[in-house]
């Protein structure tokens, strides 16, 4: 493992002094080495994908991992996207003279060496390695299990093009030792790591967060809301709460509860129940919801449960401020969204609610590097220092002070 991340470290030293301009080219021939090996990269998923039929994982789950000739062209041109950015490294920030005669220059420049553990979604890979590369830094990536195969040829291909280029291929790696172990080991080497950013499940994030001596920017479960107040447009709230929860229920910005103000419930909740009945969406509700539609019982546990799942919480709550309550209590700081044309209200929702993205009638599956202008995102930082919410190639970078004396001393 030290050898292994001195390498990776000394590579740093190396990717920082790349131009932007060759960064770019490179992304590009990045972007048309997944194209040209996207039937390798199909066939080393399907193994990928027996695997998660052998181990019975959700369909959910299944659909995260799954890759086909499109979603690796999708996956391509995300690499170019993230190459037509602007260049994050080497920009002046701020920069004044003091009293002293000395000119300081506030810069942009490369965190250095950041390892990243993921779960499930073998896109990841090729995103994060590209917007670590665009950034200057250097990726160790920890992929779950469950996409082995998918990760280690998708990264092939990528060291490939550093390796043509003359580049060390540690500037992209994935963790030799891929064991929990290895992560324990990983989480500790503060020596040659400067930043470990966890997306994954709640208990993922707890350990690393608890145990790691390496700053870590928190990813964590995506407990989302919608609000429905008594002054929404309706015609709006069926389309939005429908693809909210089930354009794919599998991902971290997918709504979990749905709340609805007690003096429209009557009016909607029948024809929410009607329309999630024809996605094959489990609804779970609250007492005053079991009286006007017919729905399992939702538990203090399920309010607390991202489900990553065609599962839906329902709570009729009294007005805005119960459902802010209600978000400050179950909400993980994710995105968190409100339905109304109440200018007032929408705005005390949004004032209120402590998370990294907040909407007003919209769903909350925007929250994402992609939808934001970013290209793609490393994942969606519910820390509330550095980086917050889609985390892009800015947040890759840290900033230092150039100092330009000519003779002077304290």
């Amino acid at each position: 493992m030290i050898e292994f991340l001195k390498k990776a470290k000394e590579s740093s030293r190396i990717i920082s002094q790349l131009t932007g301009k060759e960064k770019n080219r490179i992304l590009f021939q990045m972007a048309n080495a997944l194209r040209k090996n996207d039937k390798s990269i199909v066939e080393e998923n399907k193994k990928d994908m027996i695997n998660a039929d052998k181990n019975d994982l959700s369909s959910a789950l299944k659909d995260r991992l799954l890759l086909d000739k499109s979603r690796i062209n999708a996956m391509a041109i995300a690499i170019e996207e993230i190459a037509a950015l602007k260049e994050p490294t080497g920009r002046i920030l701020d920069g004044w003279i003091t009293d002293d005669d000395l000119k300081i220059e506030k810069v942009s420049v490369p965190i250095g060496v950041i390892g990243i553990i993921y779960e499930s979604r073998p896109n990841v890979t090729s995103d994060t390695a590209a917007l670590c590369f665009k950034s200057g830094n250097v990726c160790v990536l920890k992929g779950g299990k469950e996409a082995q195969y998918s990760n280690e040829i998708i990264a092939k291909c990528l060291r490939e093009v550093l390796i043509s280029n003359n580049l060390p291929q540690e500037i992209i790696s994935l963790l030799p030792d891929a064991t929990r172990e290895g992560v324990a080991k990983l989480i500790k080497m503060d020596k040659f790591v400067d930043l470990i950013v966890p997306r994954g499940g709640e208990a993922l994030i707890k350990y690393i967060s608890t145990n790691s001596s390496v700053p870590v920017i928190k990813h964590d479960k995506g407990q989302c809301h919608i609000y429905v107040d008594r002054d929404a447009k309706m015609e709006n709230v069926i389309r939005i709460a429908v693809n909210a929860k089930c354009q794919r229920p599998g991902v971290c910005n997918a709504m979990e509860t749905l709340l609805i103000d007690e003096s429209i419930a009557k009016e909607i909740l029948p024809k929410i129940k009607v329309a999630f009945d024809a996605e094959g969406t489990l609804l779970k509700g609250c007492s005053k919801t079991q009286k006007i539609i017919s729905v399992d019982n939702a538990t203090n546990e399920d309010y607390h449960t991202e489900y990553l799942a065609n599962i839906l919480n329902l709570k009729v709550v009294s007005d805005v401020d119960e459902a802010i309550s209600h978000i400050i209590e179950y909400g993980s700081g994710h995105s968190e969204s409100i339905l109304s044309e109440n200018i007032t209200t929408a705005e005390k929702f949004m004032n209120s609610i402590d998370a990294s993205s907040v909407y007003v009638n919209a769903s909350t599956r925007f929250t994402d590097g992609g939808a934001f202008g970013f290209g793609a995102e490393v994942g969606i930082s519910t820390n509330k220092l550095h980086a917050r919410g889609p985390m892009g190639i800015e947040g890759l970078t840290t900033y230092k002070f150039k100092i330009y004396g000519n003779g002077q001393s304290r």
